[in-house]
């Protein structure tokens, strides 16, 4: 049975891959919680409602917050729930959209406890499970994991590999700075030879490591013109060691979607407040530079997400609309 034997198949046919990604196109995704909030503490209502709303819109994908700890001067506590028991639980909810993290802390967990909920959230969705990951930058967590932050970068590095490698074999003996497997195998196996997994910012790597090792790159909104040269350096990074392989950038965006549709972009906290017709002339000017998925966040918006999704998905999702597997 495929969850016990590793695929052949490799990920750049995995559905939620797919789905998301194709060459000199842009689709969009959404951050949990998909709402506007003042503070650290979203409501966390609708969800459920929203996202299958998103889901029959055409966004590609949906995105999930590692946060184990509420640290109320970070302003930031994602999504609230767990990661992986939220990501079973829309799973469930959903049917054909991708759902991704961004990111999972790799140093925090345990990497074989890492590797099976991946796994078993991509078997049980049908292979849509994206895996964004990053060495984690919140202070406070260190201490409380018992991870030394300075090496962070490293622990990065190995315990990826480790989720990798189980993923990827089977019964084959693995050791690491904190572990050993021996005569045991890491079930389920993901659907196809590994899940894709995207680096987001730099998690204390090269770009290089990032463009040999990984699925794609996660990077941080920036001005358009400025992120022309993130885009031509990933490219090159990716084209030095794979040639002509097509591995996605993608990106974050706060939005605040004003009523007024020619409302110009006002520079927010990660983003803009703007109309959607600047809006959709940022995101083709965004793909016209080789952004293959920008993930939304209506954190700091000031209308109901409700609104806001079905604007989009009226005016904006159709020029930008998720891929056939």
């Amino acid at each position: 049975m495929t969850i016990y034997q590793p695929s052949t198949t490799p990920y750049q046919q995995h559905q939620g891959f797919g789905r998301t990604f194709k060459a000199g196109h842009l689709s969009l995704g959404l951050f949990f919680p998909i709402e506007a909030f003042q503070g650290d503490t979203p409501t966390m209502s609708n969800q459920v409602e929203l996202a299958r709303r998103a889901e029959a819109l055409g966004f590609s994908t949906l995105w999930f917050r590692d946060v184990p700890l509420r640290d109320p001067s970070f302003g930031d506590v994602g999504q609230v729930f767990d990661p992986w028991v939220y990501l079973g639980f829309f799973a469930a909810q959903t049917s054909t959209i991708a759902l991704g993290t961004a990111s999972i802390a790799i140093p925090l967990r345990n990497p074989l406890h890492t590797a099976k909920a991946a796994a078993s959230v991509d078997q049980l969705s049908g292979g849509r499970f994206l895996m964004g990951v990053a060495s984690g930058d919140r202070p406070v967590e260190f201490p409380a994991f018992d991870v030394d932050p300075d090496q962070r970068g490293d622990i990065f590095r190995e315990y990826l590999e480790v989720i990798r490698k189980a993923q990827r074999t089977s019964f084959e003996p693995l050791q690491w700075s904190s572990g050993r497997l021996e005569s045991a195998d890491l079930i389920p196996k993901p659907t196809t030879n590994e899940i894709p997994f995207f680096v987001t910012g730099n998690s204390r790597q090269s770009m290089e490591w990032i463009a040999r090792e990984s699925s794609g790159w996660i990077t941080y909104p920036r001005a358009p013109q400025l992120q022309k040269t993130m885009v031509a350096n990933w490219r090159e990074a990716v084209k030095a060691q794979f040639g002509d392989a097509y591995k996605p950038f993608l990106q974050s965006l706060y939005i605040d979607l004003d009523v007024r549709p020619d409302a110009p972009p006002v520079p927010i906290h990660l983003g803009y407040r703007l109309g959607r017709n600047n809006l959709l002339a940022l995101l083709e000017s965004l793909e016209s530079i080789g952004v293959g998925h920008v993930i939304l966040n209506l954190k700091y918006g000031h209308r109901p997400a409700s609104e806001v999704i079905d604007e989009l998905g009226s005016y904006i999702v159709p020029r930008f609309t998720a891929h056939s597997p």
